[in-house]
């Protein structure tokens, strides 16, 4: 569907809805676009790190694989002995 077509369902519908709804309706489609509009920025400023191992050597890159494996065992082998059983 093409987004005049869209946006003109979106509008009829608008149309449709009792005054009384209308301040929730309003509220609900701005605080949706606000959300929208701050998340945005977040994925662009994540995408930064996009292909930053890229100049990394293979030798180099392992060693770092290696370490982040062992780090993330030590984490979770401490997490689990925290936890209590629910047997």
């Amino acid at each position: 569907m093409d987004s005049l077509n869209l946006r003109t369902k979106v509008i009829t519908e608008i149309n449709l809805v009792p005054p009384d709804k209308l301040e929730e309706l309003y509220n609900f489609i701005h605080y949706f676009r606000l959300g929208i509009e701050v998340s945005e920025p977040s994925l662009n400023k994540n995408m930064q790190f996009a292909g930053c191992w890229n100049d990394m050597s293979d030798e180099v890159f392992a060693n770092f694989n290696e370490e982040m494996i062992t780090r993330r065992q030590q984490g979770f082998l401490g997490r689990r002995s925290d936890e209590a059983s629910l047997d």
